[in-house]
């Protein structure tokens, strides 16, 4: 997970409050602040005295800093830093922090050598980006492609354990899960954002499919839904593909009647158990939320198709076929 560090130097309890409510990852503050900062919020806080910060002026500063990083001390790139000497640093440490005071030094960062650095350090300068670093490099997960596929059979399966995903965000029309028999086909389910005369909308949640059924989560990995609970990360997919982080409040799991739904892509066939019910909506090529009582042979939906093949929800390549 990317780290977005605050430094507050000289200290400014305002400054550090606006970051502790903005959900840093942790605090930089003089070494006396430290204990009246922790006793705010339970945060890392982290002394400055032992986190210098090196400005990558000449080669024989950079090369100062990837010593110092490799017998283990915290050691802050300076602003004004360049790609090129950071990849010389990422190339001999896992552990370069860069200070980043705009969402696009802090995108930059984290884009370098693919895997970026461990993370930025804002400081007074950002605080006025500082919320918008965070949604930005801790929240957005990036951008999937999502296809049309045509729905080729929708029937009734019978009673089964389904789950519900109680998240503690808000979402919004056109979001949801990837939820799937099989990691390599999986459907855009809807999150219930939408009222109708005998259920309240509950935009927090998602009515995510049957207990055995993969679901997508953040950093290339899966999981089956049985096996969500509090506390864990969940991706959370807009219909236009692009991505981002939810917690898992609590899970629901309870029986109840389904429907098996069937789609096919350029002649791969992928499907899903949702519950038999109007609030369940899959997702149809404008964006729009459709009822699963309402989907119906021909009709075109939304997913993400990938190649198979996951050990303990990572992506492995094997010889596997998941129907």
């Amino acid at each position: 997970m990317k780290k977005v560090l605050f430094a507050s130097v000289p200290f400014n309890k305002d400054h550090v409050t606006l970051a502790l409510e903005s959900g840093v990852d942790g605090i930089i503050v003089p070494e006396k602040e430290m204990a009246g900062v922790a006793s705010l919020s339970l945060c890392t806080v982290l002394a400055a005295e032992s986190m210098p910060v090196i400005t990558l002026t000449e080669k024989s500063v950079e090369e100062e800093a990837v010593e110092r990083l490799k017998k283990g001390e915290q050691v802050i790139i300076g602003h004004g830093w360049e790609i090129i000497p950071i990849e010389n640093l990422l190339a001999q440490s896992d552990n370069v922090l860069v200070e980043a005071n705009t969402v696009e030094e802090a995108n930059l960062a984290f884009g370098i050598l693919e895997r970026g650095v461990e993370g930025v350090v804002v400081t007074a300068d950002g605080i006025t980006q500082l919320k918008q670093i965070i949604a930005q490099c801790k929240l957005s997960m990036g951008t999937l492609d999502l296809v049309p596929a045509t729905v080729t059979e929708v029937r009734p399966s019978g009673l089964g354990h389904r789950v519900c995903v109680d998240t503690l965000s808000i979402l919004k029309r056109g979001q949801g899960m990837l939820v799937g028999n099989s990691s390599a086909f999986t459907f855009l389910v809807h999150a219930e954002t939408e009222n109708n005369e005998y259920v309240a909308a509950r935009p927090f949640r998602i009515n995510a499919g049957a207990v055995h059924a993969y679901t997508q989560l953040p950093h290339d990995k899966t999981t089956y839904l049985e096996e969500l609970s509090s506390g864990d990360e969940v991706l959370i997919v807009n219909h236009d593909g692009t991505t981002s982080i939810a917690i898992v409040g609590r899970c629901k799991t309870e029986v109840r009647p389904m429907l098996l739904i069937k789609a096919e892509v350029n002649g791969v066939e992928g499907a899903v158990f949702l519950q038999n019910a109007e609030t369940i909506r899959v997702v149809d090529t404008k964006g729009n939320p459709i009822s699963v009582v309402n989907v119906k042979k021909g009709d075109e939906i939304l997913v993400r198709t990938d190649i198979a093949g996951r050990h303990f929800g990572m992506r492995i390549e094997e010889d596997i076929k998941e129907d």
